[in-house]
């Protein structure tokens, strides 16, 4: 990803990327895009609106925000990611950018 692009734009288009059934955490983005800052991925995106599929990036736990928890699951589930309790299992569903 070109580190030429700004921050948050190089952030939205690294969610945009993630495909249909697999996932990144928001470290996993961070790191993607050239920064230690996972909080920044989370801010982008909330500040976004929902443009991008928002709904593919989880804490590392695999874990969703308890506010987004519900839509986010559904979202998740009905693209097929494997999802135990109310986590992803991250070792199947992990998507690693390439």
């Amino acid at each position: 990803m070109s580190e030429d692009l700004p921050l948050a734009q190089r952030i939205l288009e690294c969610v945009e990327s993630i495909p249909p059934g697999k996932v990144m955490s928001y470290a996993d983005v961070a790191e993607y895009v050239g920064s230690r800052a996972a909080r920044n991925v989370g801010r982008v995106l909330a500040a976004d609106g929902g443009t991008v599929a928002w709904h593919r990036v989880l804490r590392s736990d695999g874990s969703c925000a308890e506010h987004l928890r519900d839509e986010q699951l559904a979202r998740l589930r009905a693209e097929g990611v494997p999802i135990r309790g109310e986590r992803v299992d991250l070792a199947t569903a992990r998507w690693d950018g390439r």
